[in-house]
């Protein structure tokens, strides 16, 4: 959802290799949310100075990436469960104006071939179970959504949702299946210019994927209960 999560197009500053690198680290799950941040870890990683490591730490903390409280080290921010209950009430709201807007725009012979393309992607990526690649052509699906739709605002907004930071604390087998589903389901109806459709269909899969999200967060819960017993 986020147009610069891939990285920038031209020679990148150090900065910008930093932010991008541990960007990319978190979506790859080798870095996971709750998990310290080193300066002189990433400064070596990159090959680059620690202003150039705390300038990317303040860009990262600014967009919700990474946590800043006192008297600890930056870490990959670790949502509560309210607080992804939070996260995804705004996606859904965001995600449903976004598909509305996107069917009601909609021009076969200006975004078909898009709209066909990261679908065919998104398959590809799902019949190799390849999560990773997956999660770069969800991001590319809703690019070609926000193209499509046409609104500065909404980009600038859409941007903003913390979602890389929940499929990177929540995994599930079933969030692969039901993303692949639902985003055909959306492509369809914003196809057939149906804006009312794509915006319930886009509703009820941020919908469906809190549902797995708290299937998973009551199932730790209850391991977290079964560990306390056990330990006595």
């Amino acid at each position: 959802m986020n147009r610069d999560f891939d990285g920038p197009t031209g020679a990148a500053s150090s900065t910008e290799r930093v932010y991008f690198g541990v960007l990319q680290a978190l979506e790859q799950q080798k870095l996971v949310p709750g998990q310290r941040l080193i300066e002189t870890d990433l400064a070596a990683q990159f090959g680059v100075g620690r202003n150039a490591v705390r300038e990317a730490i303040q860009r990262l903390a600014a967009r919700g990436f990474v946590d800043l409280s006192r008297n600890r080290s930056p870490s990959i921010r670790l949502l509560s469960y309210e607080e992804t209950v939070a996260v995804l009430g705004v996606a859904e709201a965001l995600t449903g104006l976004l598909a509305r807007t996107a069917a009601a725009r909609y021009s076969t012979r200006l975004h078909r071939t898009a709209l066909q393309g990261v679908l065919k992607q998104l398959a590809e990526c799902k019949a190799l179970n390849d999560t990773y690649s997956f999660s770069r052509a969800r991001r590319h699906f809703y690019r070609v959504l926000l193209d499509i739709a046409g609104n500065g605002e909404l980009s600038r907004l859409f941007s903003a949702i913390q979602m890389q930071i929940v499929y990177a604390q929540y995994k599930s087998p079933h969030l692969l299946d039901t993303r692949f589903d639902d985003y055909k389901r959306i492509a369809a109806a914003v196809a057939a210019r149906q804006p009312k459709t794509a915006e319930a269909r886009a509703k009820q899969h941020v919908k469906r994927v809190l549902k797995i999200i708290a299937e998973l967060s009551a199932s730790e819960s209850e391991l977290d209960r079964a560990v306390s017993v056990t330990s006595f």
